[in-house]
């Protein structure tokens, strides 16, 4: 990225970042993952109970490690030899988590965040329960508006995580949503978040590379 494309970016950011404040939700800029490991330190302390929502992104960037290495009550959803029912008994107890760790799969320039999921667990969460909710984004998931944030899960997230998950559905034959009726699908909830009513409840970091889908 040259100086000019960046600066772009930067802007993109700002404004993103001013508008997340303005409704109610706490917004950081970090460059790096050693950042935000440093960042995200600042919002949990040694004994909270902690949890994440599925997120690539939150793999990516190192930070179920930091939790699987902290000195947390970690719900990890993703222990080896966990049963379904082991599953829904931590997406179940996530709500009365300290803090909630997710990503979302738009973040609008307006200060919203879109999401689209299969379960609801991971949406469910984010609007209430946990104390905190630390959403973790790279610039790559910055869109002007809800419009490209539907377009954006359509053509990205949606399809690239049907993949990943291996479901038999259309999308993941034609690499883009058709609005199936399949059995299979992960389109289920969709959830627009437009302003807290609890300040400071929500705090999105946003990190300056691509992350996720």
């Amino acid at each position: 990225m040259d100086k000019n494309t960046e600066w772009v970016m930067e802007q993109k950011v700002k404004r993103t970042i001013e508008n997340l404040e303005k409704n109610n939700m706490d917004a950081y800029f970090v460059q790096d993952e050693k950042a935000l490991v440093e960042k995200i330190s600042e919002f949990v302390t040694d004994g909270d109970t902690v949890s994440v929502g599925g997120s690539m992104t939150l793999f990516e960037t190192g930070v179920i490690e930091f939790l699987r290495k902290g000195k947390f009550n970690f719900l990890d959803r993703y222990k080896e030899g966990l049963t379904a029912a082991d599953t829904k008994d931590i997406f179940r107890k996530s709500f009365l988590a300290d803090a909630y760790f997710v990503s979302s799969n738009a973040v609008t320039e307006k200060g919203e965040l879109y999401n689209v999921d299969g379960n609801g667990n991971r949406v469910a969460a984010m609007l209430y329960g946990p104390d905190k909710v630390i959403v973790i984004v790279g610039v790559n998931k910055i869109v002007k508006d809800v419009d490209e944030a539907i377009k954006r899960t359509k053509g990205c997230a949606a399809p690239a995580n049907t993949k990943r998950l291996n479901r038999n559905t259309p999308c993941t034959k034609v690499g883009y949503c058709v609005e199936c009726s399949s059995d299979e699908r992960i389109c289920n909830d969709y959830v627009l978040m437009r302003k807290q009513a609890q300040k400071g409840r929500v705090k999105v970091i946003i990190v300056g590379k691509e992350l996720g889908y």
